[in-house]
């Protein structure tokens, strides 16, 4: 495996990701920003945050996938929210257990920021997702 997921003792626990990350291969994946379209450019669950993470997550696997990769290849997620507050947390973690299984995601998941925004490029976009992934084939 390329990529091993930790949280060492001492780190705050129980989080809904690994606080470490370590990667032993050699061919880097970068996934950009995946927001809640279709392959059309349709958009998905507008206003429904725990939807659009849901998409946006989708919308990651299938880069990760035409590269060669997965989630279990992924040292780490990079969300960032519109008018983020801490009482969308649920709704947030809603989007991601919704999709984790039919996607590969394990929980707890890769390392990951989540970052509070104004707004994203489009007004109905809620999320983008951005992840980085290391390969040893």
């Amino acid at each position: 495996m390329a990529v091993q997921h930790f949280t060492p003792d001492g780190m705050v626990q129980p989080t809904p990701y690994h606080h470490v990350a370590v990667g032993t291969g050699t061919k880097h994946v970068h996934v950009s920003g995946q927001i809640a379209r279709q392959a059309d450019g349709t958009p998905v669950a507008p206003g429904d945050l725990s939807g659009q993470v849901a998409q946006a997550l989708r919308n990651t696997a299938v880069g990760l996938a035409g590269a060669g990769a997965s989630f279990t290849d992924v040292l780490r997620l990079t969300f960032y929210v519109t008018r983020w507050s801490p009482e969308k947390i649920s709704d947030f973690m809603a989007g991601v257990e919704s999709v984790a299984d039919e996607i590969g995601l394990r929980l707890p998941m890769p390392p990951a920021s989540l970052i509070g925004v104004d707004h994203l490029f489009e007004p109905d976009v809620l999320v983008e997702v951005e992840a980085t992934a290391l390969l040893d084939r």
